[in-house]
């Protein structure tokens, strides 16, 4: 079986799931479905990790959270996602000091329908690929990344791609929020 990963351009599947959002008792989990964002009319930047207490994966949640104000600023909701259940979620941000103020949900899929649905389901592990989907508000998928179980990534080319999605225009290699976009160049040729 191989993985078919869920591509630009396609609407994201419907899903609920269960997340958590919070280490205070009583406080601890909500149900999260696909319009999340969406229905507030924001972008959403849905990340995955392949699974919890692990080496690689904190570092990218802490950074994430770092940024978590990057993307508000730009009307982008984060929701971060593995195959771990929410208990494993809630303990491993009980027990990770870089974890326990996330600003944003951790996403529980624990009968990995989600992830296999993405075509980001590791087949021998059955655990998920480290993924980025930013889904606009229509709930479209625009980008997708997937790197390997080893390799970490780069929350800020995250950033960079989110603001370069957003202008709608052409933008050009290593182009930075800011800076000229070639759908400008070329308007004034």
């Amino acid at each position: 079986m191989s993985n078919k990963v869920l591509s630009i351009g396609t609407q994201f599947p419907a899903f609920k799931k269960k997340a958590v959002v919070s280490i205070e008792k009583g406080k601890e989990f909500i149900d999260i479905t696909n319009e999340y964002a969406t229905a507030k009319g924001k972008w959403t930047v849905m990340f995955w990790w392949p699974k919890d207490f692990t080496f690689v994966c904190p570092t990218e949640i802490a950074e994430f959270n770092k940024k978590h104000s990057e993307f508000t600023d730009r009307d982008a909701i984060l929701i971060g996602a593995s195959t771990d259940s929410e208990f494993v979620h809630a303990a491993w941000r009980r027990d990770h000091a870089d974890l326990r103020d996330l600003k944003f949900p951790m996403l529980a899929d624990t009968s990995k329908s989600l992830a296999e649905e993405l075509g980001i389901l590791d087949n021998d592990e059955k655990i998920a690929y480290r993924a980025t989907f930013i889904i606009d508000p229509q709930g479209i998928v625009r980008w997708v990344s997937v790197y390997d179980l080893n390799v970490g990534r780069n929350v800020q080319e995250v950033v960079r791609v989110l603001d370069a999605l957003q202008t709608d225009e052409l933008c050009p290699c290593n182009w930075q929020k800011g800076q000229e976009t070639l759908t400008t160049q070329l308007s004034m040729n």
